[in-house]
């Protein structure tokens, strides 16, 4: 039987057990399990939920764009945006890479999430706010890229969902099987 980890990646750990700089933290600090590895990778910068498998049918099929998991992310972003930012995001947008899928995407009120280590930086002069943001993709830091083309640039990502998996429950550091 596949075994399935779902583990909550804190800011500044590498989504992959080594690292050819020293000194930089990776998944080995936090999980000690021989033959699991991640199905897909949240960025350096990025928090939240990153599943891990021994299976790699099972990888494939969340990592793949092809299987269109969906993937929701709570941002805070600088500025509030308006109707017009947050229906260009939903209907999908042009990236130098090419055009999104189409998202789901709302404002919402600033989630109960853990304190970010390192803080966010706070600017006294420019007002944040928070989306929830459902893709169906994982290009390299699509959602910071996104939020950024549409003038309001992501300051700090927490992936809280793939599929039916969610980080409920679940500390920044620790795992759980699923």
């Amino acid at each position: 039987m596949a075994r399935l980890i779902l583990f909550n990646k804190p800011h500044g750990v590498l989504s992959q057990f080594t690292d050819e700089r020293s000194g930089r933290p990776t998944l080995a600090d936090h999980i000690d399990l021989p033959g699991v590895y991640p199905a897909g990778r949240l960025d350096r910068d990025s928090e939240g939920l990153l599943l891990l498998t021994d299976d790699g049918q099972l990888q494939a099929r969340i990592a793949d764009p092809k299987f269109k998991k969906p993937k929701t992310y709570l941002v805070q972003i600088e500025g509030v945006p308006d109707e017009a930012a947050l229906n260009t995001l939903a209907q999908g947008l042009t990236l130098k890479d090419g055009p999104t899928r189409p998202a789901t995407v709302r404002r919402i009120d600033a989630p109960d999430l853990w304190p970010r280590v390192p803080p966010v930086r706070y600017r006294k002069t420019v007002p944040d706010a928070w989306i929830e943001l459902t893709i169906t993709e994982g290009r390299n830091r699509q959602v910071r890229r996104m939020t950024a083309h549409v003038g309001h640039p992501t300051l700090r990502l927490v992936r809280w969902r793939i599929g039916d998996w969610s980080l409920d429950g679940i500390a920044p550091g620790k795992w759980r099987n699923a």
